[in-house]
């Protein structure tokens, strides 16, 4: 696969390289509807229309703790932009998002690294779709080179379930120059919807070792994303692995709308057992909060190490429906 032969050395290289644990930020989306967004609408349009509240989300993760922050820019690829009638403004709005994080961030008594979000298409790849390998790599090219260009400190490929969907991202951001990080949405009975096993992400990932981090996103809970990071560890441990995890599946409440069962309260477990697994970035994705963020960095900061749990162990303290699959299915396939 062509790709750039050396990766410039960014604030998230350097924050990787110097500390040995790193806090994510928490999710846009929960956020802005707790600041009063209605359902409904593009939210990258939000990074020209609504910058100031899209900032407030930023700095309200970064007092938190944060290390590094995503972009609101999870659905600014063509494709899903042109459902809103919006794939002429790939650019525009991509850009708009790492200025707007980059100003939250550049302000931060501390260096905090801007993480250019990148979502799937959300549309099938050849077999099983329509969408072409080399139509893919030209979508996620358009909006990793939009990102790269506003100064993004490393492209952020998240909430993917296939390998086909997965190379095109990784061959269009290798091209930026930038760090990658690439992270899986493991939700279906310990696999992606698509099939892959976390340890099929391992064995990938020895074949693409340029993707400076790689771990889980999404999901049902924190239990199953703790759980892949550990699989993936077992296949190699020299992988900088991320867990993301949801605040479990969302309940629907008649006067309060959707609401997540995990609280801050949970993330201490979730951290240790996190750490313990050889996850090196921590954050949490859809649910979470600013006070979700700040329990993380706590529950980093007061992490002391301990053995390797066991599957069996990451099941029971964090309900993970699907952690002794995770670990007791055979090896997965190599791709």
């Amino acid at each position: 696969m062509a790709h750039q032969d050396t990766v410039a050395n960014t604030t998230f290289t350097d924050l990787l390289a110097d500390h040995r644990y790193l806090v994510a930020d928490g999710a846009m989306g929960t956020t802005l509807f707790e600041l009063g967004l209605e359902g409904g609408g593009c939210p990258e349009l939000l990074n020209v229309e609504e910058e100031d509240l899209v900032e407030k989300v930023h700095r309200g993760f970064i007092d938190a703790g944060a290390d590094i922050v995503l972009t609101n820019t999870f659905g600014g690829n063509r494709l899903r932009l042109d459902l809103h009638d919006l794939g002429d403004r790939v650019a525009e709005l991509n850009r708009a998002g790492v200025e707007v994080a980059r100003r939250a961030a550049d302000t931060a008594d501390r260096p905090v690294a801007v993480a250019g979000s990148v979502g799937p298409t959300g549309e099938l790849f050849e077999p099983l779709g329509s969408l072409s390998h080399q139509r893919g790599i030209e979508v996620f090219k358009e909006q990793c080179e939009a990102l790269a260009g506003a100064g993004a400190d490393v492209i952020w490929i998240e909430t993917i379930s296939s390998f086909q969907e997965l190379n095109a991202a990784v061959e269009a951001a290798s091209g930026t120059g930038l760090p990658i990080a690439a992270t899986l949405s493991f939700d279906t009975a310990g696999h992606t919807m698509m099939g892959i096993h976390p340890r099929d992400f391992a064995h990938w990932w020895q074949g693409h070792e340029q993707v400076a981090a790689i771990g889980a996103n999404c999901g049902i809970g924190p239990g199953d994303a703790v759980a892949a990071a550990h699989a993936i560890g077992e296949i190699d441990p020299r992988v900088a692995t991320v867990t993301k995890a949801n605040c479990g599946i969302p309940l629907y409440q008649s006067e309060g709308g959707l609401t997540y069962p995990i609280g801050p309260e949970g993330m201490a477990d979730y951290v240790e057992l996190a750490l313990r697994s050889g996850a090196r970035i921590v954050g949490a994705c859809c649910g979470s909060t600013p006070d979700h963020t700040a329990a993380i960095r706590e529950a980093v900061d007061g992490f002391v190490a301990d053995e390797r749990p066991t599957f069996d162990e990451i099941k029971d303290r964090l309900d993970a429906s699907v952690a002794k699959t995770v670990g007791t299915r055979r090896e997965g396939r190599r791709r």
